[in-house]
């Protein structure tokens, strides 16, 4: 199965830090990171969508993503 998340964050280094985790977790950088303003918190926001390829698994909506 292929799996996909959406990573957000605000524009410090948490954010890097979590792409970075996520990496580390085998998956993989998809498409560009987005950049845009956050009016409420009136922070920077980052973005970033990444993906990964899991086999022997079938996809459940109740999986928790970031644990595959």
């Amino acid at each position: 199965m292929k799996l996909y998340r959406f990573l957000t964050g605000p524009d410090d280094a948490s954010f890097c830090h979590k792409v970075t985790a996520a990496l580390n977790k085998g998956w993989e950088l998809s498409g560009s990171p987005t950049y845009a303003f956050n009016a409420t918190t009136g922070e920077m926001q980052c973005g970033q969508a990444v993906t990964k390829t899991v086999h022997g698994k079938d996809y459940d909506p109740e999986m928790k993503l970031g644990e595959q």
